[in-house]
């Protein structure tokens, strides 16, 4: 059976994190393979504690499960420092051999910083260049690029396109968190393919989708679906997430 080796942290409350990625893959028939990078005490509403793993800890976990030679993609989520970025860019394949989404996890939905400024710096320099796709929403977008969070369509289509001119092979800007009857994502490409997904708004809220998106993206990589395709099929998971909920 394929896998997607999930590198990310853990979350208490069970509602984002490794818990959410694991079960997404299963959702789509992908087993996973899991390297801790931090555990988190968290509920619905706040983070109190964060325990960074070892950086040589974390290799070693990324050094086996890369060995079981299952793997079919992987996906990064929570990192929290600039040796754990390091460890992982230090521990991944070769760009060819895997493809790599990275879904820059900046802050919990609930509050608290998760990745410090040397943290996304050592991401666009050291992960950036080597991600198949990063999936940021709009407001990690725009604090990876130092800019205001993008508001209208042109805005948004250049701030995926400077993403990629720092290295990303492609971006998918989330807008979930975005005003307007639309909720709109923005895949933007390195060869400047741009294609937007749209489902009606819904007044639901859920902690995670960003995780069980980028999950799901990296389930349909490791399938050998193309990228917009992965991504079509993902915004369509998270989007019955959000019907449960309303």
């Amino acid at each position: 059976m394929t896998a997607v080796l999930v590198i990310a942290g853990t979350d208490s409350s069970g509602g984002a994190g490794l818990t959410r990625d694991v079960a997404t893959l299963a959702h789509f028939g992908v087993e996973a393979l899991c390297a801790v990078t931090a555990v988190t005490v968290q509920t619905d509403r706040a983070v109190m504690a964060v325990e960074l793993l070892p950086p040589p800890l974390l290799r070693a976990q990324i050094g086996a499960a890369l060995a079981t030679q299952r793997a079919g993609a992987i996906k990064i989520g929570m990192l929290g420092s600039r040796g754990i970025v390091e460890a992982v860019a230090d521990s991944l394949p070769p760009p060819w051999q895997l493809p790599l989404v990275v879904d820059p996890v900046l802050a919990a939905s609930s509050g608290g910083e998760l990745l410090d400024a040397e943290g996304r710096l050592a991401l666009m320099e050291r992960l950036l260049p080597r991600a198949t796709l990063l999936t940021p929403n709009l407001e990690e977008a725009a604090l990876l690029l130092g800019a205001a969070p993008a508001t209208a369509d042109a805005e948004i289509v250049a701030q995926g396109r400077a993403l990629c001119a720092r290295g990303a092979a492609a971006v998918l800007l989330k807008g979930g968190h975005a005003g307007g009857p639309l909720a709109s994502d923005w895949l933007v490409t390195r060869e400047g393919r741009v294609r937007q997904f749209s489902v009606p708004r819904l007044a639901a809220q859920r902690r995670g989708t960003g995780c069980a998106l980028a999950a799901a993206i990296a389930a349909g990589l490791a399938a050998h679906l193309s990228l917009e395709l992965a991504c079509q099929r993902a915004k369509e998971h998270v989007t019955g997430l959000f019907r449960q909920s309303a």
